[in-house]
């Protein structure tokens, strides 16, 4: 059995990438997979910023940008994807999309809503900083209308994500996608499918050597 803790955000496009790379590298075994929150804009205001005059402050050139985005458009396309950054208008603040994946891990829908999210987001652009949306994707990922609404009008999830992402911080994590396989074996970035088999066997051996295991929460090893 392998199981595998990935620390991602929904609006980073790697990490969409490395999910479907992480998904051909296990080829056909069973894992259990779960997902935990880096924000890659945490002081983002909470109704998002318009998408333009962020990517320009951040790469210095809206051409910049669009050089950027070509090329996530090529591994997209490569991993069978549909980037479609054209439209996308507002660059979300994401909190609430990762009280969303708390919940979904909660109900055992974790991994369909990652993907109806990184989905609605870069295929089909859709705002991800508006609520009604969010909700309907996570709807559409497994989740229950009724529970859905209730979370995103309080703030249920709300101290489970800030925990862990201090717990990611401990790990020294500073950009993702991030993978710890079997508490064994760390993965950084989007690797080849060839790399995760690799990481998969790697951690598969030290597991049968070794009874220890190190947290992927807080970096602690147990024996």
């Amino acid at each position: 059995m392998v199981t595998i803790d990935i620390y991602s955000d929904v609006i980073c496009p790697w990490c969409y990438i490395g999910k479907r790379r992480m998904e051909k590298g296990l080829a056909g075994q069973t894992a259990t997979v779960r997902w935990h929150p880096f924000e890659l804009n945490p002081n983002m205001p909470p109704e998002g910023t318009e998408r333009q005059a962020y990517r320009i402050k951040k790469f210095g050139s809206w051409e910049r940008s669009l050089e950027l985005d070509a090329q996530v458009g090529r591994a997209f396309a490569g991993e069978g994807l549909a980037f479609n950054s054209e439209k996308m208008a507002r660059t979300p603040n994401t909190f609430d999309a990762h009280r969303i994946v708390w919940l979904a891990g909660e109900k055992g829908v974790q991994d369909a809503v990652m993907e109806a999210l990184f989905k609605a987001y870069f295929t089909d652009e859709r705002d991800l900083s508006d609520r009604a949306t969010l909700a309907a994707v996570a709807v559409e990922g497994g989740l229950d209308a009724g529970e859905v609404s209730e979370l995103l009008a309080g703030d249920r999830g709300s101290a489970e994500v800030r925990e862990w992402e201090q717990k990611g911080q401990r790990l020294g994590i500073s950009g993702v996608p991030f993978f710890v396989i079997n508490g064994k074996v760390a993965l950084s970035g989007a690797q080849p499918p060839e790399m995760f088999r690799a990481a998969i066997e790697q951690a598969t051996e030290a597991g049968a050597r070794d009874t220890c295991e190190v947290d992927p929460a807080t970096g602690e090893r147990t024996c």
